[in-house]
């Protein structure tokens, strides 16, 4: 009897590769989220001054894992391509529980009582207190957590069912339609579901608020998402040739069955 290789089966290996690539940017991104940069000033021009839904003074104000979810997504959609439903599904709860742990060990740090060295260690870099500056970065607020989460799964499962709907229909042809149209429908429902929980249900702000926040962040994943087709189908190339032909078609069949 043979026995199989795991470790060295190439579908096996890319699948290991696909995961750890996409844990690690939902992870990375739902961290470094806690900022919020101008896009305006960092491309070198002065904020925008938009009026929207009646809310004045807005611009592209954005949360710094915005640069990490289009890769999110665009893993999504490769291994949705090939290794079907059940493949994004159990990454996405497996990410669901592995940033739920990384808050509740942030949650413990935080609250550990600081060396009492530790809390001047970076005056000179003009940070009084280092232990709060800890605080302030890792312990986001419980609103924003749960919204994230949430939106986060709610717009996986959406990307996922829409792919397969627009495969179904156009078969191997167009991976630009169910690529990025599944990925611009999905994010539209993301921004809206973690602004409504964390700032509209959290924070009692009005619905005005959430939808112009939302078309501004909305605008700038709408076009990042056209920006990230060329890289759709350059990883699928790649993947292609690593997998080979016969491969890469039996194991797409699969996918396309794997939800059913």
């Amino acid at each position: 009897m043979q026995q199989f290789d795991a470790i060295n089966h190439k579908s096996s290996r890319l699948f290991v590769f696909l995961a750890g690539f996409f844990v690690a940017n939902t992870m990375i991104a739902e961290f470094i989220g806690v900022k919020i940069f101008s896009l305006e000033r960092s491309l070198g021009f002065q904020p925008l001054d938009m009026t929207i839904f009646g809310i004045d003074h807005l611009s592209f104000s954005l949360t710094c894992g915005v640069l990490l979810w289009p890769f999110v997504f665009v893993m999504t959609d490769i291994i949705n391509e090939y290794y079907g439903i059940k493949g994004v599904r159990m990454l996405s709860l497996m990410t669901v529980g592995l940033i739920t742990y990384a808050f509740l060990m942030f949650f413990i740090g935080i609250n550990l009582a600081p060396a009492d060295f530790w809390i001047g260690l970076k005056q000179d870099k003009g940070i009084a207190n280092y232990n709060d500056a800890f605080g302030a970065v890792f312990g986001q607020g419980n609103n924003i957590i749960l919204g994230s989460i949430v939106a986060f799964l709610i717009a996986q499962f959406l990307d996922v069912f829409i792919f397969h709907k627009i495969k179904e229909m156009t078969g191997e042809r167009n991976i630009w339609l169910r690529a990025t149209g599944s990925t611009i429908i999905s994010q539209l429902v993301d921004s809206f579901v973690v602004l409504y929980i964390a700032f509209h249900l959290g924070a009692g702000l009005s619905m005005k608020w959430v939808l112009a926040v939302m078309t501004v962040n909305y605008i700038y994943k709408f076009l990042v998402a056209l920006l990230m087709t060329p890289v759709i189908y350059a990883v699928h190339g790649i993947i292609e040739r690593y997998l080979g032909d016969e491969l890469a078609t039996e194991m797409k069949q699969r996918a396309m069955g794997s939800g059913k």
